[in-house]
């Protein structure tokens, strides 16, 4: 046992030393192949503790995020994660994986199309290039919240262990990564508008949009190769359980699962409250059961986004119109539509939220059927702004109708009339 204490005390002292020489100013590709001959496979678990050492030495905090991309630049595949972990579906560690996966998905999507533009010139067509790269980025942003349940739920279970290092260099990447993501954003805007040439667009990858993308997976890398093996090992199943139990308040990033997770042995808190876990509204109450069933049989689809813009509820009747998943949950609404109709659904909001518009009605023909889809402004008593509804209906069967039904008539004996 005293052989392994001193082996992983040499291996942090030149693990120490190797990370010194990065902060001296050493490039990465020059230290790496001292890293890997002297140390091997480095467990992530020490590269934690050095890390958490050298902040408790003094190095600010600030300098260990300023060189956190080229410590992992360096290290690489160097890192020793463990074994690849294998969770029910449900556990917050496989959803935070999937989410991941997905993430990946949609930089290395975006990777094909800065490898396509390459070999364009300028007055070739943007066309299909540009609303690919905003669409891409569109779902980027919902990283904020694989983030935010990662700074809320996650980081204060390693932090009541005295892990800190990890959790203060993580959301301060976490912070750098929503900065680039906006930037990216606010440029693509402005690309739209403008109709830049090819090479404008070229630069604008290299400048503000690789930098985004790559800030995304060197954080899906991160959680991979340290944080979230380091969290397997850390927490328990109370705390798992907790985390699974937070998760919905901010939803889900371009992944839901499909069914919950629960430890074995762990009961689902029972409802409590004065009035037996009734809702009270102004006219009349419910049992949770009950308003899930009345909102899952209205004869439309509705979706709520609260004034923050942010989706917070959508009906699961039992023919959607329109497709949703609970990855929407906790998403801007903005990003939830096309590129090209962002600007659209912005005045919607910027009008409703002024007082100057309370509707906004469309209709439209899909696959045979004549489709209304209607926006209502939400507002309380004081006519303060609370969000917007939306309402989507199939009214294809109604605009048929004539004459009249006064007597009792069920659809089925109507087909077998």
């Amino acid at each position: 046992m005293s052989e392994l204490i001193r082996d992983k005390q040499k291996r942090k002292a030149l693990l120490k030393h190797m990370i010194g020489e990065l902060h001296s100013g050493q490039a990465p590709d020059a230290v790496r192949p001292q890293l890997v001959r002297l140390l091997g496979k480095v467990p992530y678990d020490e590269v934690v503790e050095v890390e958490q050492e050298l902040i408790a030495e003094g190095l600010p905090q600030e300098e260990v995020l300023k060189l956190c991309d080229i410590h992992h630049a360096a290290l690489g595949d160097v890192l020793d994660s463990g074994s690849e972990l294998d969770l029910p579906v449900g556990h917050p560690v496989h959803t935070f994986q999937h989410e991941n996966e997905a993430l990946a998905w949609e930089v290395k999507e975006l990777g094909k199309f800065y490898d396509g533009m390459a070999g364009m010139n300028d007055g070739d067509s943007l066309e299909d290039v540009l609303p690919g790269i905003r669409g891409r980025f569109n779902n980027l942003m919902d990283v904020d919240k694989h983030y935010l349940r990662k700074e809320n739920l996650l980081f204060p279970f390693l932090e009541k262990r005295d892990i800190t290092g990890p959790p203060t260099v993580m959301w301060g990447k976490h912070d750098e990564t929503r900065e680039f993501l906006k930037n990216a954003q606010t440029a693509l805007h402005e690309a739209a508008v403008a109709e830049p040439a090819v090479s404008d667009l070229q630069a604008l990858v290299d400048l503000v949009l690789r930098p985004a993308s790559d800030a995304v997976q060197s954080m899906i890398d991160k959680e991979t190769q340290i944080l979230l093996p380091m969290c397997m090992d850390t927490l328990d199943e109370a705390d798992w359980w907790e985390v699974e139990q937070g998760t919905e308040d901010y939803g889900y990033c371009l992944y839901a699962p499909e069914q919950s997770w629960r430890p074995e042995g762990v009961e689902a808190p029972a409802a409590t409250g004065a009035d037996d876990g009734l809702i009270k509204l102004s006219t009349g109450t419910f049992n949770p059961a009950q308003l899930e069933a009345v909102l899952s049989n209205i004869p439309f689809d509705i979706t709520f986004v609260d004034e923050d813009d942010t989706v917070r509820f959508f009906s699961h009747g039992r023919e959607r119109i329109f497709a949703r998943s609970k990855a929407i949950l906790g998403r801007k609404v903005q990003y939830c539509h096309p590129p090209k109709s962002v600007d659209t659904v912005e005045r919607i909001l910027t009008d409703f939220k002024s007082g100057e518009q309370e509707r906004a009605a469309f209709w439209i023909q899909m696959g045979g059927k004549f489709i209304s889809i209607e926006y209502y402004a939400l507002r309380d008593q004081d006519d303060k702004y609370l969000g917007t509804l939306e309402v989507s209906q199939d009214l294809t069967a109604k605009r048929a109708l004539e004459g009249e039904q006064r007597l009792l008539s069920y659809d089925d004996e109507e087909t077998s009339a």
